[in-house]
């Protein structure tokens, strides 16, 4: 028993750009694309997301070397460190309820696809790690009851999935990814509860009428208004306020606008492998459930190639450190998730219809709840981080578990049963 989950680990912690090739490829087998074609296209998909994670990894090392900066600049004291998603993740892969979630989940997809309660077929399996991380959530707080955290993952699962079909029109309708849903549980967490604030935040008089989308920026402002200049110019702005003298502000500034002319077009090679599966798995499940519309559930990287994404998150970078500072009971420095405000916002940019002005101030609303709630979740956090690193001294938290909604709902539903089944 101990040797297969070795084995399964070992296939696990070889991330995404090795899982998604795999899976797609055995999938294609399944829905009769033929080996050649599955096979080509599962290894397209995965030149893709190593495209992706390579633009990320720029986005990452200059955005987050910028935020170490303005930390240090402007002298920001919180005690709780925001570890980022990566942290957040080793430590879910860590917890003993790890291998046992990823057939849990499949089988709670499949009975949910059968049963209706859901149209996504998630095959995005590195992400399932949203859902152990709600299950090793559970473990820790109720002193290790397998069964429960069992429970708690497949809660987290049903409410990501279900609400992955809920938010599949933007995906269609803004991202142009027809017949794909992104069930990527920070994503869908954050769209919960930013989806309706962005859609109150519409109906702020001035706002209401304010166009601010990519297309219309571009129109107003030329060649300055192009998502590629948009990079330029923030990624400037964000050099400054860090303190670098003007040849490194152009550096990150010239990184910034690689980031918005590279992504695009990393997501588009992957979804040219994707098509071929894509449409295969729709005919094959079709015809074993006649009358219905299913989706393919992916990362929600897919999403975060939109100009108007990237520059949300790219504006919301000083913000989220300025509302750390001000916010009262907050103790939680953002660093580690900075970097991924791109998937953190992709639905609410979509909600807002590309709107940034409208999706910053949503963001912003947003991120308070979020560091209240990543304050709350902190030593349970830590501890989880524990397990599979030397923490020593510090409390960490992380915007992507911590200030989770769906997350945060699994420890509190967790520390009410505790005394039950703890």
């Amino acid at each position: 028993m101990d040797s297969l989950l070795d084995v399964v680990n070992y296939i696990l912690g070889l991330g995404p750009t090795v899982i998604l090739p795999l899976t797609l490829t055995i999938l294609g087998l399944i829905f009769g694309t033929g080996f050649g074609k599955a096979f080509k296209s599962g290894i397209t998909v995965g030149i893709g997301m190593v495209g992706v994670n390579l633009v990320i990894g720029v986005l990452t090392n200059n955005l987050g070397a910028a935020a170490q900066a303005m930390v240090e600049r402007f002298g920001l004291t919180l005690n709780v460190i925001d570890a980022g998603w990566p942290a957040a993740a080793a430590a879910s892969w860590a917890s003993p309820i790890a291998a046992i979630i990823i057939p849990v989940g499949i089988a709670v997809n499949l009975i949910m696809i059968a049963t209706k309660l859901t149209k996504t077929l998630d095959v995005d399996i590195w992400n399932y790690w949203h859902f152990i991380a709600a299950g090793a959530t559970a473990y820790v707080v109720t002193g290790g009851n397998i069964w429960f955290s069992i429970l708690a993952a497949v809660i987290y699962e049903v409410l990501v999935l279900i609400f992955a079909d809920k938010f599949q029109h933007y995906c269609e309708d803004f991202f142009g990814l027809e017949g794909v849903s992104l069930p990527t549980g920070s994503t869908i967490a954050f769209a919960i509860i930013g989806v309706p604030i962005g859609k109150l935040v519409g109906m702020i008089p001035g706002l209401n009428k304010l166009n601010a989308d990519p297309d219309t920026i571009q129109k107003r402002f030329g060649i300055f208004g192009e998502p590629m200049m948009m990079g330029l110019i923030l990624g400037f702005v964000i050099g400054m306020l860090a303190g670098y003298d003007i040849g490194k502000a152009v550096q990150v500034a010239v990184a910034m606008a690689a980031v918005m002319l590279l992504m695009p077009r990393m997501v588009k090679i992957l979804m040219e492998g994707l098509i071929p599966i894509s449409e295969s798995a729709r005919s094959f499940l079709q015809k074993k459930f006649p009358g219905r519309d299913l989706y393919i559930g992916l990362d929600a990287a897919l999403s975060t190639g939109h100009p108007a994404v990237i520059s949300t998150a790219l504006m919301m970078s000083p913000v989220a450190l300025l509302i750390a500072v001000l916010l009262p009971g907050n103790a939680v420095l953002p660093f580690g998730d900075l970097a991924t405000l791109t998937f953190y916002s992709a639905f609410i940019v979509a909600s807002r219809k590309g709107n940034i002005i409208q999706s910053v101030i949503t963001m912003a609303i947003v991120l308070v709840f979020s560091l209240w709630m990543a304050t709350n979740f902190a030593l349970v956090h830590t501890e989880m981080m524990a397990a599979a690193q030397d923490v020593g001294s510090t409390i960490y938290s992380s915007i992507d578990l911590g200030g989770n909604f769906l997350n945060w709902i699994i420890l509190k539903f967790s520390q009410l049963m505790a005394p039950f089944v703890g």
